[in-house]
């Protein structure tokens, strides 16, 4: 059995769907969970953590159910919260001594040593939290997670508002406790950090995963090579076989590709024999910012608001946009006519 695996996980507030059916499985790994702002990421955890209660469907951790045995359940997790969790008032040793004695740790003193030492706040322990630098007050949650021994840990943006070295520290104590045994379920709006460090990853828009895989599956089969070319003038030939046009940004061509030093050339060429004048070209593999928009798209501000403060959907727009299969947008994020270049994505 997986450390985490859910069953048909739901949550609704009111008309709103805001985790939709979550089947997963998860267990001794670095799992991250991406979407977009509203999306369903912190709604996910807090059910998994036995926060919020599932309207529908059931998770277990290690074997204990959230909805069944929620106390179990937390006797086998940790939580860091996306909001700093620590007192600026004690020291460092003070704040994590409180939660060992809180879980009943039986050296509570010893554990809690440990624990800073774990994470590098050994010889800060005894100074005020409130002189911790950011990255160094989030060590401290982690090793206030950390003194019960948890099986799982759960991380809601372990790295936000981090400068890039308090970032990378953060994720290397991560890997540590993962190679330790511990499965660690992350949300995060970093790409490259769950890039580098989750071994598979979950995108949820809308309450729905729409995909999982490790990053590099997911960057193989969601996306292919890009090949940026800079260049003057007219091209109005067929483009070369299982090559797409992404998109022009002032005099950059973008184009989706299979093969990107092949199709470089080959596109290169074309344009010269076409009269056009080529600056450079440049190839890259796609990111997992790539899979994100293929996937998800750019969020709307309005859409977020909508969809995050639970509204229901608008009436529909009786007026043309870009569905021309539905002229009648009906798109809940609307809260004005759509004009002919507003592209939509429906609501579940």
């Amino acid at each position: 059995m997986a450390a985490i695996e859910t069953s048909g996980l739901t949550k609704r507030f009111g008309s709103l769907v805001a985790v939709d059916r979550l089947d997963l499985a998860i267990d001794r790994e670095i799992f991250g969970l991406l979407g977009p702002n509203g999306s369903g990421k912190t709604t996910t955890v807090k059910m998994l953590t036995t926060l919020l209660a599932p309207t529908e469907g059931d998770a277990t951790i290690c074997g204990h159910s959230v909805t069944g045995n929620p106390l179990a359940v937390r006797e086998q997790i940790s939580y860091v919260p996306q909001d700093m969790a620590v007192d600026p008032k004690l020291t460092g040793r003070e704040n994590v001594v409180f939660f060992a004695k809180v879980y009943g740790v039986p050296r509570p003193r010893e554990t809690a040593d440990e624990a800073l030492a774990m994470m590098d706040l050994a010889s800060r322990a005894d100074d005020p939290v409130r002189t911790y630098s950011g990255g160094m007050r989030r060590r401290l949650e982690l090793a206030q997670a950390l003194v019960h021994d948890p099986e799982v840990l759960f991380l809601d943006e372990p790295t936000i508002g981090l400068d890039v070295a308090g970032r990378r520290r953060i994720w290397e104590h991560i890997i540590v406790l993962k190679n330790r045994g511990m499965t660690v379920f992350v949300t995060t709006h970093y790409m490259d950090e769950a890039d580098q460090a989750c071994d598979r990853i979950g995108i949820i828009d809308y309450g729905r995963v729409v995909a999982t895989g490790n990053p590099a599956a997911l960057k193989a089969t969601v996306c292919r090579d890009i090949v940026s070319i800079r260049a003057d003038g007219t091209f109005q030939d067929e483009l070369p076989e299982g090559v797409t046009f992404l998109g022009r940004t002032d005099d950059e061509l973008r184009f989706e590709v299979d093969k990107g030093e092949e199709a470089g050339l080959a596109l290169s060429r074309a344009f010269a024999k076409a009269g056009m004048t080529v600056g450079s070209v440049s190839v890259r593999q796609p990111t997992l910012d790539d899979v994100f928009l293929a996937l998800v798209g750019e969020q709307d501000e309005t859409d977020v608001l909508l969809h995050g403060a639970g509204l229901p959907p608008l009436a529909p727009w009786q007026g043309q946009c870009r569905l021309d299969a539905d002229p009648a947008c009906g798109m809940a994020h609307l809260r004005r006519p759509c004009s002919p270049d507003t592209v939509h994505r429906q609501l579940p």
